[in-house]
């Protein structure tokens, strides 16, 4: 018996390391987002308009729980300065939505087709996907690019 968890113990330490989350690159996204515009190349168009679709609901989901959790925690006795910086947090986010904060403002519902348009377009420039390796900062690169918040409250 202790040879069998000798023999396991072994062969968990002599397996390569298992990452949770592999991580897609600007180029295997622009792989499928160039062919976005062939009509055959349906596989393709839908990996990168599921990609990019993904990657704004996971933000938006993210966000607002982010700020639930921020509102939560102001929520006990609070000074003046932190009322002051709630209300305005509040301000912000009814005018442009949790995303505000991540720099990038969508508004009122805009056509996916639109912010994966601003991708792909911004992904043929190839000194772009060379100085942003991972696709997640690609495609947030775009919107903060596209979808600027504007500074006034």
């Amino acid at each position: 018996m202790l040879r069998y968890g000798l023999v396991l113990v072994v062969a968990l330490l002599a397996s390569p390391a298992v990452r949770g989350v592999e991580t897609l690159t600007s180029s295997e996204l622009l792989s499928h987002c160039n062919h976005y515009h062939e009509p055959e190349a349906e596989a393709d168009r839908i990996f990168c308009v599921r990609y990019i679709q993904g990657f704004i609901d996971g933000a938006v989901a993210t966000d607002e729980r982010v700020m639930q959790n921020v509102a939560r925690e102001l929520g006990g006795e609070e000074t003046f300065a932190q009322r002051a910086t709630r209300t305005r947090i509040g301000n912000r986010l009814e005018r442009f939505g949790a995303s505000v904060y991540a720099e990038y403002c969508l508004g009122d519902p805009v056509p996916l087709k639109e912010v994966v348009g601003h991708v792909v377009d911004d992904a043929q420039d190839p000194a772009l996907v060379a100085r942003i390796p991972l696709a997640r900062d690609l495609v947030y690169q775009a919107l903060r690019t596209h979808y600027p918040c504007t500074s006034a409250d």
